[in-house]
């Protein structure tokens, strides 16, 4: 019996009609013909995130002292979410491959390519070539303030010794004097530093009212004043903290299935400290894609099955789209809206491809 099967499907497969027939994943693939699948659409997610790492300066416990305000005392960094963007694109139904004999007839051949070009129909090995293009933050330093401090890490202190020295009215304590070179304390430095600042700020506005010995005009004053500023601020990010930003891109692929009675789909997730996660990772609040259909139309979830699996001589299988309203959410919050076609969610039917198409 397993022979005679086979045995007819050589039969059909070699007979001159133009024909489609399905194969099954566990059936060999038939020569002389020529193999499609049916269109599926994947909806590719393109995000922007941005990365703000913010660095504590190493005199933030001293600025309320000696700069008069607060400043943050942690290191920290925070994801937030910068653009996105949607598109929809066509690949090959792994799950849907049909062989098709277009010998023996004149419009088939020119009918199939019109059909593949058509986009109701494509070849099996079909790729839409979607960029792929992944960029990741770049690694904060560790070494931002590194050389910004005003008169160095070291000073001189002087220390009084004692010793005692056996004179002619007896025993003597004599004082002996030593400097010597220690580091210096933090809020030493923090001290210095606002001192520093303070001067900066009063050297300018000299420059800017010309209570200078020195004249300063036209761009001298310019360079003058730029510098002092550079100055003001490198010294204050010891006690303020630096800031730096960068971006993430990441491309998030939702394939639409049948099954899905809501059409709700978890797109992506985004982290305050992780920055942009797959839809599987549970560390970051969900983006959702909804898809809504035009009113009236339902999923189709018929398929091919049966007896249908073969068509009558000069037919082919062709799928035709359903378009739905795509929209991004956060939460209620909605982010994007789109209407795009979704090709595995629309019928399945036939055509005969002998007609004359216009």
């Amino acid at each position: 019996m397993k022979r005679t099967a086979i045995a007819l499907t050589c039969m059909v497969l070699c007979s001159q009609a133009a024909f489609a027939q399905m194969i099954e994943s566990s059936q060999t693939q038939p020569t002389g013909v020529v193999i499609y699948s049916l269109p599926s659409t994947s909806v590719m997610i393109s995000v922007e995130a941005e990365k703000e790492s913010f660095t504590a300066g190493p005199y933030a416990q001293y600025a309320q002292k000696y700069m008069g305000s607060e400043a943050r005392l942690e290191d920290k960094v925070k994801y937030s979410l910068k653009a996105i963007d949607l598109a929809p694109y066509l690949e090959a139904d792994p799950s849907v491959r049909v062989a098709i004999n277009l010998a023996g007839k004149g419009t088939a051949a020119s009918n199939f390519l019109q059909l593949c070009a058509q986009g109701l129909i494509v070849t099996s090995d079909s790729y839409t070539g979607k960029p792929e293009s992944w960029r990741f933050p770049s690694v904060a330093n560790n070494d931002t303030f590194a050389g910004k401090d005003v008169e160095g890490n070291l000073t001189t202190t002087s220390t009084t010794l004692y010793r005692t020295e056996n004179t002619a009215e007896g025993l003597k304590r004599i004082s002996v004097s030593q400097s010597q070179i220690v580091e210096k304390s933090l809020e030493k430095k923090a001290q210095e530093t606002a001192n520093a600042i303070f001067d900066l700020r009063k050297n300018r506005v000299q420059i800017i009212t010309g209570d200078t010995d020195a004249t300063f005009s036209g761009e001298a004053m310019q360079a003058a004043i730029a510098e002092i500023t550079r100055l003001e601020q490198e010294y204050l990010s010891l006690f303020y903290g630096v800031s730096t930003t960068s971006v993430q891109k990441m491309n998030f692929d939702v394939v639409p299935v049948e099954d899905n009675e809501n059409q709700i789909y978890v797109a992506f997730r985004l982290s305050d400290s992780e920055g942009l996660l797959s839809a599987n990772n549970v560390a970051g609040r969900p983006f959702v894609l909804e898809l809504t259909l035009d009113e009236g139309i339902e999923v189709s979830t018929a398929g091919i099955s049966g007896s249908s699996k073969i068509l009558s001589s000069g037919e082919v299988f062709y799928r035709v789209p359903v378009v739905a309203t795509a929209k991004i959410l956060d939460g209620q919050q909605m982010l994007l809206q789109t209407r795009i076609p979704i090709y595995q969610l629309g019928q399945t039917l036939s055509f005969p491809l002998n007609s004359v198409l216009k």
